[in-house]
């Protein structure tokens, strides 16, 4: 039963790939679908893409290890997610229709009068990186998937999973993505909310569940977490709060409101938007916390019982509470949120080669038809160092836990672009050297906050307890604004900005 439910998600998936194939004419399509995307398609691309293994392997053991204080990620994320499509879309979406851009470098570009390519190069680079490690991170996730579901070897499961993402990519771009995250995100929404009911039913009702959460530990059912109301749980809960800053201004994100056929998608595509992560991420804490009473007892070590972080709790939770007929379907939710994650930025990588490197610096006079075949080329080339960095980290970082390695690669990306993509819709004085200084340095803060900031003497507990991206995220917009303040000659080549702003605003 199990292998049918994966067998037949994993067929849907390269129907897809193949449909989406015969839309595939020229660079425009593989990169942003033609920009012809309703709002429910970009809404759920845009929820499956942003949320990856970690929402449903990460967040449900953050359930399970914290317990309530988990639901500030709830709100952070909420918050992000609305503000990116209520305050930043409908400006986006103008001005990347004005400037004919298919890429969030081509935008930048445009946007900042950047005729040197700088900004292109140093977005490009960032990229190829961070989203390289960030999918590096979700095909760790599918072999864990495969292992605790199934008991396959952890690398078996990785190759065959990622292999069936690349064949519908590469055939189908960015069409085939978003045609597959809807298909996903489906999935994904109704298992997280059916699961906690699954779960409470087989615990006997919901006074159960809460008394075997209080008798591990009272502090699980606060706001405040395990450590009760001390200065290490209010910077971990701002931690938590910031998670939704990465949807205001990545790249990953940002490409789907490119990708929309008009503006008048955006507002039924922010209540989409919105409903689908309240639900998903308050299903999934419900699930780790729900999971813990039932899977473990007092005075019993959690790593033991449910996994470093409480990150098997998931699996556990559906061998224990879910029916028979239903737990291949669980499976595939699980590769569906890995897999939703993996597509996307693999092709947001290969765009920032292949469009943003080789054919505008490198071949400004190849055709976008001529580079689909090098395109295709390219994000296998990228899916293959992914899987390289994975199975290298899992070798060598046996303890590792998805949540961490999926937040680095995600906070790399939120802080070289969200503080300077923001500045640029808002603030007409930003410059080309203001906005390159601000991604350099949100680059260089990510593993700066991640590895150097927590041995600092003093302040080092908090820097932990924060987290990199609330402060790589402030360096980037300071840098930002101070730069471009003393760039006087740069302030000079943006005039007209102003008038776009209040024009197109």
């Amino acid at each position: 039963m199990k292998l049918i439910g994966i067998v037949l998600y994993l067929l849907v998936l390269l129907l897809i790939g193949a449909a989406a194939s015969r839309r595939m004419h020229d660079l425009r399509d593989y990169y942003a679908g033609g920009k012809r995307f309703g709002f429910w398609a970009a809404a759920f691309s845009s929820r499956a893409t942003g949320e990856s293994a970690w929402l449903l392997i990460g967040l449900t053991g953050m359930g399970a290890a914290v317990g309530a204080q988990a639901l500030w990620v709830v709100l952070g994320e909420v918050l992000g997610v609305a503000a990116a499509w209520v305050f930043l879309c409908t400006r986006f979406k103008r001005l990347t229709n004005r400037y004919d851009s298919i890429t969030i470098p081509d935008y930048l570009e445009s946007r900042l009068r950047d005729t040197g390519h700088r900004i292109r190069l140093v977005a490009a680079f960032t990229l190829v990186v961070f989203v390289t490690i960030y999918v590096s991170a979700q095909i760790d996730a599918i072999g864990t998937a495969f292992e605790g579901f199934l008991g396959w070897n952890y690398y078996v499961g990785a190759i065959v999973g990622f292999a069936v993402v690349l064949v519908y990519i590469v055939s189908g771009g960015f069409v085939a993505v978003v045609w597959s995250d809807v298909f996903q995100g489906s999935l994904m929404v109704i298992g997280l909310v059916a699961l906690p009911f699954f779960g409470l039913a087989a615990a006997g009702g919901m006074e159960p569940a809460i008394s075997g959460l209080r008798q591990q530990d009272p502090l699980l059912l606060s706001l405040w977490g395990p450590e009760g109301q001390s200065w290490t749980s209010f910077f971990t809960i701002l931690s938590f709060l910031a998670i939704g800053l990465g949807f205001m201004g990545s790249p990953q994100i940002f490409v789907r409101f490119l990708s929309l056929r008009s503006t008048d998608e955006i507002r039924p595509g922010a209540i989409v938007a919105i409903i689908w992560t309240l639900l998903a991420t308050t299903g999934a804490v419900l699930v780790g916390m729900v999971g813990r009473a039932m899977l473990m007892k007092p005075s019993q070590d959690m790593t033991e019982q449910i996994g470093k972080g409480g990150q098997q709790v998931l699996p556990m939770l559906v061998a224990e509470a879910v029916p028979a007929w239903a737990v291949g379907i669980y499976i595939a939710i699980v590769l569906a949120a890995i897999m939703s994650t993996v597509d996307s930025l693999l092709v947001l990588a290969s765009s920032a080669f292949v469009r943003d490197y080789y054919q505008k610096v490198r071949h400004p006079d190849m055709s976008d038809q001529q580079l689909l075949g090098r395109s295709r080329i390219v994000t296998f080339t990228l899916a293959a160092c992914a899987l390289l960095i994975a199975f290298s980290v899992a070798a060598l970082v046996p303890g590792r836990t998805v949540f961490w390695f999926a937040i680095f690669g995600w906070s790399g990306i939120s802080a070289t672009f969200c503080p300077t993509m923001i500045l640029s819709l808002f603030w007409s004085r930003l410059t080309a050297n203001g906005a390159l200084a601000a991604m350099l340095a949100g680059f260089a803060s990510v593993p700066f906050f991640k590895f150097v900031a927590p041995q600092l003497p003093v302040v080092g507990d908090a820097f932990a307890a924060l987290s990199e991206l609330p402060p790589a995220f402030v360096v980037s917009g300071l840098v930002a604004i101070v730069v471009s303040l003393f760039d006087q000659q740069g302030l000079q080549s943006l005039n007209g900005v102003r008038d776009e702003l209040t024009s197109k605003g």
